[in-house]
């Protein structure tokens, strides 16, 4: 076999991979979904995205995935069993008995629009404000509508 052969084989063996690591990628996301438009009146997002209705248990669960909200890399929360959190939130416990379903929902959607520097993503920010997304990820938000007030029903219920 000649060095140009062996290169093309090596080069198409490397665009296999990569494209096979993508493929496993995609197949983790959600489907595309369209994207429901929300509206900030006094640092707050009061109607639930979609008109959807969150559900709680769903809510802790996606909090607490690696893969998916990861609330805990930056917050504390009163999760039993989990003993790892990040300190660079502030903690969760008591949220709703400081904030109201608005003001937490504007947080999670995209608290750029209370605080532009913040570090935390936009879960559901419009699609076409992120820069430069990995192709995987053109066009949809971090989270769901559905997940993102699964979320919100959990955090609601921390008093």
């Amino acid at each position: 076999m000649s060095v140009t052969a062996i290169k093309k084989t090596i080069i198409l063996f490397i665009v296999l991979a990569s494209n096979a690591g993508m493929a496993d990628d995609s197949a983790m996301l959600s489907p595309a979904e369209d994207y429901c438009r929300w509206q900030v009146k006094d640092y707050a997002i009061e109607k639930p995205l979609c008109g959807l209705v969150g559900n709680i248990d769903r809510g802790k669960a996606i909090a607490s995935d690696g893969s998916k909200g990861n609330c805990l890399a930056c917050h504390q929360l009163p999760i039993e069993g989990i003993e790892a959190y990040g300190t660079i939130g502030p903690p969760l416990e008591g949220i709703a008995s400081r904030l109201s379903e608005g003001f937490i929902r504007l947080r999670v959607v995209d608290t750029r629009n209370i605080n532009p520097m913040s570090i935390m993503p936009g879960f559901y920010r419009d699609p076409s404000l992120i820069n430069r997304p990995e192709k995987i990820y053109k066009g949809r938000t971090f989270l769901t509508a559905q997940q993102v007030e699964d979320v919100i029903a959990y955090l609601v219920t921390l008093k």
